[in-house]
């Protein structure tokens, strides 16, 4: 017996019902998006704080609360939604993959850093602030049209505007300064995790 061939429609009924799986999904999941908005805001928040009033630069290490809570936190909230999400589709492994690229592209551009500060006393750690602030948003916009989720296509936009600001800035040697790129680093993260993370929550108590 011939397996029987799907038809074209029925292909796209398939990746329909697909996608709205993936959405129904992730909506609901906006509380790991506000844990990471709200974290990095309040770091940055008390960076900027620090570093204005001491001028210490000593303070930048702070950045590495980011990870450490951020990092112990992500996965017991992810095992926690685990349990309720069922079997992942096709949609949810290729967005759980395209955050995972951000993931280990961060921890080789920390390295990466590191490496510059430790053996050759190079600071290039403003490159980290631009890489937040472009593959971040760029990933975010993805997983949006993938889930045709307009509010992460949105924020994510925001994000990425700042981010080739700064990029042309460091490229024009203009100085990422505290006083004035701190402001607009947090507004980009309001933007791309608190905003869309709060959408989708509303949305999830919708349903």
């Amino acid at each position: 017996m011939e397996d029987r061939k799907i038809t074209e429609k029925e292909s796209l009924e398939v990746i329909t019902a697909m996608i709205a799986r993936t959405k129904e999904r992730y909506i609901g999941d906006g509380n790991i998006m506000l844990m990471w908005g709200y974290l990095i805001v309040a770091v940055t928040g008390l960076i900027w704080v620090l570093l204005a009033t001491t001028h210490n630069p000593v303070w930048n290490w702070l950045w590495f609360l980011i990870w450490i809570i951020g990092g112990i936190a992500t996965p017991i909230m992810d095992k926690r939604n685990r349990t309720t999400r069922g079997v992942k589709s096709y949609s949810d492994k290729v967005a759980s993959r395209i955050w995972s690229v951000v993931g280990f592209s961060a921890i080789f551009s920390t390295f990466c850093c590191l490496g510059f500060l430790f053996v050759k006393g190079i600071d290039a750690w403003s490159m980290m602030m631009v890489f937040a602030l472009i593959i971040v948003p760029f990933a975010e916009i993805a997983q949006g049209v993938i889930i045709n989720e307009k509010s992460l296509v949105a924020g994510g936009s925001v994000g990425l505007a700042i981010g080739i600001f700064a990029a042309c800035c460091i490229a024009g040697k203009v100085a990422l300064t505290a006083n004035w790129f701190m402001p607009l680093f947090i507004l980009a993260f309001v933007a791309m995790m608190i905003v869309p993370g709060h959408i989708l929550n509303r949305k999830a108590k919708r349903k």
